[in-house]
């Protein structure tokens, strides 16, 4: 029986070096940034987004983002990509027009 766990846990070993590997050469960095609403309505802005993100909008100033993740998660809208200038760019446009934010992260 002593081989027989010897083996399972160098197979366990070996796929999670592989997992690793993989992760590693896949993953990209994710940032993100929450618009919370106060007085001001949310609804319009996750429609906005999501054509600009399509290039279907333009945003005086901004360049479209095709990777631009868009949830509404209640009173606020969560913001993600993988280009963070163009997030923080994206953010401070939103403070311009009086909204609050939590800033990128």
């Amino acid at each position: 029986m002593p081989q027989t766990d010897r083996k399972t846990v160098r197979r366990v070993m070996m796929s999670r070096k592989v997992a690793s590997a993989w992760i590693t050469k896949v993953a990209t960095p994710e940032f993100r940034f929450r618009v919370l609403s106060g007085h001001k309505d949310l609804r319009r802005m996750v429609s906005l987004l999501r054509s600009f993100r399509d290039a279907k909008v333009k945003i005086a100033g901004l360049s479209p983002l095709p990777d631009l993740g868009v949830r509404e998660d209640g009173g606020s809208i969560t913001v993600w990509s993988s280009k963070r200038e163009a997030l923080v760019a994206l953010k401070d446009w939103f403070e311009k027009r009086g909204y609050e934010t939590t800033g990128v992260w």
